[in-house]
């Protein structure tokens, strides 16, 4: 049974909506994949905020049409296709379906877009190399932590050495104050001597 004319454009104004939160969209070859491996697939890109569609080519190009952030996938649109479309955390969904392309070894990705320009694989496989959002800011944290850390211990360390140059200013005074009273116990030793 065909698909009826309202259903097909769910489909499309489905997809539109997925692309318009989407920062990056993949398209990968999925023939030979079996409907456990498209679910195992689904699974793993989940955490990552990813979506995973398998859809007709002309679905997408429909959708794609008015929109030119996504026009240059128009370029991918040929056999065999599911699409990823990333949200937000990028690497981590690359790195999801990289780790799935290993166990399964039977998709093969195509490319992507991203901004509006065309991804080829080794541009996809350099965004996967970044670190993910929570590596991100899990370093942006310890660089603040860092940073307050060492403002805490500097102004601790104030109040530390304003009392160690005050202790050596005292130490001074009080030194120069002995060599006075020697020096006038002396002279005045000497003038008692001389008289």
């Amino acid at each position: 049974m065909g698909r009826t004319l309202e259903n097909k454009k769910e489909i499309v104004a489905d997809l539109k909506e997925t692309l318009s939160e989407s920062t990056l969209a993949l398209v990968i070859d999925y023939q030979g994949l079996t409907v456990a491996e498209i679910t195992d697939l689904r699974r793993r890109l989940r955490p990552s905020g990813t979506v995973c569609k398998v859809t007709k080519n002309t679905f997408m190009g429909i959708a794609i049409q008015d929109q030119e952030k996504w026009q240059p996938l128009s370029e991918l649109l040929k056999g065999s296709s599911a699409f990823l479309l990333v949200k937000e955390d990028f690497s981590s969904a690359i790195k999801s379906y990289q780790e799935f392309q290993k166990v399964t070894k039977k998709t093969e990705l195509r490319g992507g877009v991203m901004d509006g320009r065309l991804l080829k694989e080794t541009d996809v496989k350099a965004l996967g190399d970044l670190p993910s959002k929570e590596q991100l800011m899990a370093q942006i944290a310890g660089a603040i932590n860092a940073l307050a850390t060492k403002v805490a211990v500097g102004i601790n360390e104030v109040p530390s050495s304003l009392a160690r140059a005050l202790q050596a200013v005292a130490e001074k005074e009080e030194s120069g104050a002995t060599e006075s009273a020697a020096e006038s116990t002396t002279e005045s030793a000497a003038e008692s001597a001389a008289e």
